[in-house]
């Protein structure tokens, strides 16, 4: 199981305060690598942001589908080996670490916040239902619905 930095689960996921919180720590994602260009960091500038707003339209309803890396480099003009090295080089993770370490955030989030069927929030994030279970359980060792109860009885628990 990845290692998730602390920050990725205390942030919220709604489009602008996402994007103001990813300038925040992207001098602190950025690995300590003192040949780092101004452009490299332009790029994983856009690219955080691009990723943000295509994942708040997932998270809405508004995208049909989700990106993928030639997609993200389009919208940047670059290659998608370039914009993957950029990525790399800069964070120290690929594209694919990033993209999913926040999609298992909004995951929690859809899982905490609303009271839809794990189905439902599974199709929201493009997945088929039993493939977003393996994906989640992959990353947090517990399926959405233990994730859910857990939750809620440990709210319930400090509560009382």
């Amino acid at each position: 199981m990845l290692r998730k930095p602390a920050w990725v689960y205390s942030q919220n996921v709604s489009g602008q305060a996402m994007t103001t919180a990813n300038k925040i720590n992207f001098e602190i994602m950025i690995k300590e690598n003192n040949k780092i260009s101004v452009r490299q960091k332009e790029i994983v500038a856009q690219y955080l942001q691009q990723l943000d707003q295509h994942l708040s339209d997932l998270k809405e309803g508004k995208a049909e589908k989700t990106f993928e890396i030639k997609d993200l480099a389009g919208l940047l003009y670059v290659s998608p080996k370039h914009l993957s090295n950029t990525i790399q080089e800069v964070l120290g993770k690929s594209p694919c670490d990033i993209y999913e370490e926040r999609l298992i955030q909004i995951s929690k989030e859809l899982l905490l916040e609303t009271n839809n069927t794990i189905s439902h929030i599974a199709q929201t994030l493009t997945f088929d239902p039993s493939n977003f279970t393996k994906f989640f359980k992959n990353y947090e060792g517990i399926t959405p619905k233990q994730f859910r109860e857990l939750q809620l009885k440990t709210e319930l628990l400090t509560k009382q």
